[in-house]
């Protein structure tokens, strides 16, 4: 049998809905990426978040996509608790269908013209 080297990434930096996407596209099963560090739902949300307006909505929208994979089958959503309020939202990337002649811009095109 065959080892596979996983891959653990946490971004350096904020990342977008589309360097998530990047990642997803590429990842080998068992990939993880902690896409945001701190508590999603209040920083994303208007009146509660610290985060300036245009960062506000990059993570809302990474949010969104995060989900999306995850209902999609591509990724696993888990949380780590690292402190009070404090959370790293981690995609561990899952096998891709077998029968997957869809490649995932061909899925996020059908979405998009949904």
């Amino acid at each position: 049998m065959k080892h596979t080297a996983f891959t653990n990434a946490r971004a350096p930096h904020p990342i977008s809905e589309i360097d998530f996407c990047g990642w997803v596209g590429q990842a080998v099963p068992g990939d993880r990426l902690e896409y945001h560090r701190g508590f999603l739902v209040l920083d994303a949300f208007p009146v509660i978040s610290k985060l300036a307006d245009p960062d506000r909505k990059r993570l809302a929208l990474l949010g969104l996509r995060a989900f999306w994979a995850a209902e999609a089958g591509l990724v696993h959503l888990v949380q780590e608790r690292i402190g009070p309020d404090q959370f790293a939202y981690i995609a561990v990337a899952r096998p891709k269908p077998k029968a997957a002649a869809v490649s995932l811009s061909a899925l996020l095109l059908k979405e998009i013209a949904a």
